[in-house]
């Protein structure tokens, strides 16, 4: 998920780096080493998902472009749907692809706008360019990008705007969700923007606030790190001068996740858990 125009000037150095010192040496054989794994699993993936899409590489977009959304620091695109008969003040879903994806990829292999169809709601793909990620990963690890006010939080958070005003949704019922580094991205909209969404879903993401580089980035995603619940929490108080209610968050991570590590995914629970103030043991009603 890491990469991007921010990390070429990274791979000059990475060229250039035998009159380094032995351990900034190290460091950089590290990330190299982790680029790699990075690269060969999401090739992998990729394979796959090529192999399983059944619509034909031709077919017609069920989406449209809006442009001049608002400000756009993270020079991001935005791609929407609604249904034609949308009730008024209907919810609207944030859907946030993975690397290597478009929106219309994600919106193919989610099935977002048939079920928009189905229940009677609008969906908006932020979707991520080239020239800011060459994997077409958000950048969910970038202070520039994660902070609130900057970047492509801000951007993403002009489009929810935008499509409130565009589709006349319910301001109270908006949701986000990603997946991968969308999910990441997603970690990153709920910790930034909390009054904004009533609630999310994280799938195969990252915990906010878990990496400010690219190596760090690496590391949170491969190995973990042993964050106590409070510094998680915290991660997400300091985003924001929000202080309640919280967005309600549903986390789902895959147990064999090659790319994404699923303890993750209990590092997310960790945050939101000691965001909410809520024990770490699970309620059971009988």
């Amino acid at each position: 998920m890491p990469g991007g125009h921010h990390v070429a000037t990274h791979n000059d150095i990475l060229r250039c780096d035998m009159g380094l010192p032995m351990r900034v040496r190290g460091v950089l054989a590290r990330i190299r080493a982790f680029r790699s794994k990075f690269e060969g699993l999401l090739a992998s993936a990729r394979k796959k998902a090529d192999r399983a899409r059944v619509a034909p590489a031709g077919r017609p977009t069920r989406l449209r472009e809006l442009a001049g959304f608002g400000a756009n620091p993270g020079n991001l695109r935005m791609f929407a749907y609604a249904p034609e008969h949308m009730p008024p003040e209907a919810p609207l879903v944030i859907a946030l692809h993975g690397c290597t994806q478009t929106s219309d990829e994600y919106d193919h292999g989610t099935g977002w706008s048939s079920l928009a169809d189905s229940l009677g709601f609008a969906v908006v793909y932020p979707q991520q360019q080239p020239a800011n990620n060459p994997k077409n990963c958000f950048s969910w690890f970038l202070p520039g990008d994660i902070a609130r006010g900057h970047g492509e939080a801000l951007s993403i958070r002009e489009m929810v705007e935008h499509a409130i005003a565009t589709f006349a949704a319910d301001r109270r019922k908006v949701f986000v969700t990603g997946l991968s580094a969308g999910g990441a991205m997603a970690s990153v909209m709920l910790a930034t923007y909390p009054e904004v969404f009533a609630g999310g879903a994280i799938i195969a993401g990252l915990p906010y606030g878990c990496a400010s580089n690219v190596q760090q980035a690496f590391e949170a995603m491969f190995t973990e790190q042993g964050h106590a619940a409070q510094a998680l929490g915290d991660r997400v108080r300091a985003a924001s001068r929000h202080r309640g209610p919280w967005p309600k968050i549903s986390i789902w991570h895959g147990t064999s996740d090659p790319i994404v590590k699923p303890f993750n995914g209990e590092d997310i629970i960790r945050q939101w858990t000691n965001v909410h103030g809520l024990s770490n043991s699970p309620r059971i009603k009988n």
